[in-house]
């Protein structure tokens, strides 16, 4: 027989195709030395499940016979860890002895009496990583059945939720951190409310210390503990010392990003990440970042469990934790500093002057009564606070006060009282009080009304004051106008007997002899002082009577005027003055010279203003008068400008009195400005005054615009 070379070929069984990598292990390993023997001898429903298990992507597993050998799907190989790859056919109670005492029993029960078993959440301690693990297991255990329909093993789908369950977990003490430290008034309560809660949760923090920095960052105390952790390891004052740069802290510092301490150095039991502060190494310390800012505001270092892998999600626990400790921090903050302000603001509420009160809600509680509110009320602060309105003022219930206050409520209108009289109970006898007072809404964060601020004055004694002044104008008008009258009477009483004494002194100079008239002797002279009397008498009458026609004008005659033409009209009567005096007038108006006026007390204006330009010019000078216009928003302004004597400031007030007169080597009355002003009060404008002695004046006389 030719030789020939015969070459030996595996031939992989049907149900052992595929399965990925644990497909390709099984059909790798030498089962021949096995006590399972050849996968083409394995009983037909081995065969099945083990297919069926291969091809799932849902993590399973099958321990077979009753020394539960092992068999396993690619999903279930993160569940072994390093006992991958030699779980494959070892026995399961030799592979998972560290959890053998728990899922053991179960096993055995199965084996026996074919029973099933259930799990949600099952915690297990693996030894899968080097380390003992805590782990959480949902799974069910079934029997896997023989051929003969004998139960001859386990079979398990299974999922790991270690995941879930930390993070519900850390979840929780989160939320328990923030719901405790919600309404804590001190940086310590709430640092050390929030230690306790960590103290609960032992299994994801060892031990926790909370450190806070003082305003220059020169050193850091202690304000939180949780866990086992020696007074030695955690002092509570720590200084900084720029020097050591070599220890954790300086790190941090510098990054602002946690550092994990040296946790795996297995002879290590404690380390030093402070001048004077050890801790123990399986740590994290974290910075305690001022929310929204780069600010540290402190210090957090916390223990890393034995049993957990320090990976991302851990990492991230610590630093919500931190987080939520920095949130809480500055909430007590910001509430002592809301405290501060609201203590500062009820000690300027209790020295103010005036009276102020805080209602809260739809009901008008008393929140705040100052003592000038509880004066004005006519109650003690006691009786105040706490109460409604109502209950503490019920006499004003049918004042229309809680209407008043309603309708600031819920319409968000501020309401503002002058003079309102209100009465009060006091001492069980009504009195009425006038009050000027202002209802203006809060509200909160959100703009929501939550309540009133009521700021009252107690104005009696200026509404008695006011009343007495009212009074007295009303006296005072009265006699003005008796005096208007009396002006008025006497201006025109008085022309009559003038007129009689003129006509007698010249009856009289008719009677008398020509020749004694006219001689050289005291007569003549006595008559004549006599005609210079009678002429004064009758300019000041003159002048009287233009004064009572001032005090009754209404201004009927309002007008267009021209302004322009008025001055050169009222220049005509100054002609032989002007040429006398050489005087020049210079007139320049533009387009805005027309005013809505009385036209004769517009040319009585100007007349004074030109007259008295002439009169009381400098001797040592030719005359010079300026006559020009400029307008404002509310006004249109004739202004006089001259070179002539001018005045003292100091005289301005009696320049415009009646009957007074600075110059007397000029011939006048001494009633001209004040004329001019009170027909431009009257008219609801004004005159101005400039001048300096020796230099000249300027007027400038204000016409309304309407």
């Amino acid at each position: 027989m030719p030789s020939e070379t015969i070459q030996n070929t595996k031939i992989t069984p049907a149900f052992l195709q595929g399965g990925g990598e644990m497909g390709a292990l099984i059909r790798e390993y030498d089962w021949d030395n096995h006590p399972l023997g050849k996968p083409e001898d394995w009983p037909d429903n081995l065969k099945i499940t083990v297919r069926m298990m291969l091809n799932s992507a849902f993590p399973m597993f099958v321990w077979w016979s009753a020394d539960l050998y092992m068999f396993h799907n690619d999903a279930y190989l993160p569940a072994l860890g390093n006992k991958h790859p030699k779980a494959l056919g070892s026995r399961a109670s030799l592979m998972w002895a560290e959890i053998w005492d728990t899922v053991g029993k179960v096993a055995e029960d199965i084996l026996e009496n074919g029973s099933q078993f259930y799990a949600e959440e099952l915690y297990l301690v693996l030894e899968r990583k080097g380390f003992p693990e805590e782990t959480y297991w949902t799974f069910s255990y079934s029997p896997a059945f023989d051929d003969n329909g004998n139960v001859n093993g386990v079979f398990c789908a299974c999922t790991e939720v270690t995941k879930t369950v930390l993070s519900q977990r850390r979840i929780r003490t989160l939320k328990e951190i923030s719901d405790a430290t919600a309404l804590v008034q001190t940086l310590e309560q709430a640092c050390q409310t929030a230690s306790d809660i960590l103290s609960q949760n032992h299994q994801d923090i060892p031990f926790n210390l909370i450190y806070l920095f003082n305003a220059q960052s020169t050193e850091f105390g202690l304000v939180g503990k949780a866990g086992t952790v020696t007074d030695n390891a955690a002092p509570g004052l720590i200084k900084l010392n720029a020097g050591a740069n070599d220890l954790p802290l300086n790190a941090l510092l510098n990054t602002k990003q946690p550092v994990v301490l040296d946790y795996q150095m297995a002879d290590t039991a404690t380390i030093e990440i402070a001048p004077g502060l050890r801790v123990p190494a399986k740590a994290v310390m974290l910075p305690i970042l001022r929310p929204g800012q780069d600010d540290i505001i402190g210090l957090c270092i916390s223990g890393i469990s034995d049993k957990l892998e320090y990976d991302a999600d851990y990492l991230g626990f610590h630093q919500l934790l931190v987080g939520q400790v920095a949130t809480s921090i500055t909430s007590v903050q910001a509430r002592q500093e809301g405290f501060r302000q609201q203590q500062y603001l009820n000690e300027i509420f209790q020295q103010a002057p005036v009276g102020i009160t805080i209602l809260r809600g739809p009901d008008y509680i008393i929140d705040l009564a100052n003592p000038g509110v509880c004066e004005i009320w006519g109650r003690k602060q006691e009786d105040l606070l706490g109460k409604t309105v109502l209950e503490a003022l019920p006499e004003v219930a049918d004042q229309g006060i809680k209407e008043l206050l309603d309708s600031v409520y819920y319409t968000g209108v501020p309401f503002v009282a002058n003079e309102l009289p209100v009465s009060f109970d006091r001492d069980g006898k009504l009195e009425e009080v006038y009050l000027n007072f202002v209802y203006h809404p809060m509200r909160d964060p959100a703009g929501q009304i939550t309540g009133i601020i009521a700021v009252a004055i107690d104005i009696n004694e200026q509404v008695e004051a006011r009343r007495k002044i009212e009074e007295m104008n009303r006296e005072l008008l009265g006699i003005n106008a008796d005096l208007d009258n009396f002006v008025y009477s006497a201006s025109h009483d008085l022309k009559a007997p003038i007129s009689n004494i003129e006509g007698l002194m010249r009856a009289l100079v008719d009677y008398l002899p020509a020749e004694v008239v006219q001689s050289e002797k005291e007569i003549p002279r006595v008559l004549n002082l006599i005609q210079n009397s009678v002429d004064r008498f009758k300019r000041a009458i003159a002048d009287l009577t233009e004064v009572a026609k001032i005090q009754r004008d209404s201004g009927e005659d309002v007008a267009r005027v021209n302004l322009k033409a008025v001055t050169e009209d009222v220049k005509l009567d100054f002609e032989r003055l002007i040429r006398e005096k050489e005087a020049t007038i210079d007139v320049q108006f533009g387009e805005h010279a027309v005013v809505e006026f009385s036209a004769k007390n517009a040319r009585s204006i100007v007349y004074n203003l030109l007259s008295n330009a002439l009169k009381y010019s400098s001797p040592d000078r030719k005359p010079l008068i300026n006559v020009t216009v400029e307008t404002t928003p509310d006004f249109t302004v004739l202004c006089v400008a001259d070179n002539g004597l001018g005045f003292d400031p100091a005289d301005e007030n009696k320049i415009f009195g009646m009957f007074k007169r600075l110059h007397d080597h000029v011939e006048g009355s001494g009633i001209g400005l004040y004329i001019v002003k009170r027909i431009l009060e009257n008219a609801g404008g004004r005159i101005e005054l400039d001048s300096e002695p020796d230099k000249g004046s300027t007027f400038k006389v204000y016409f309304k615009r309407l």
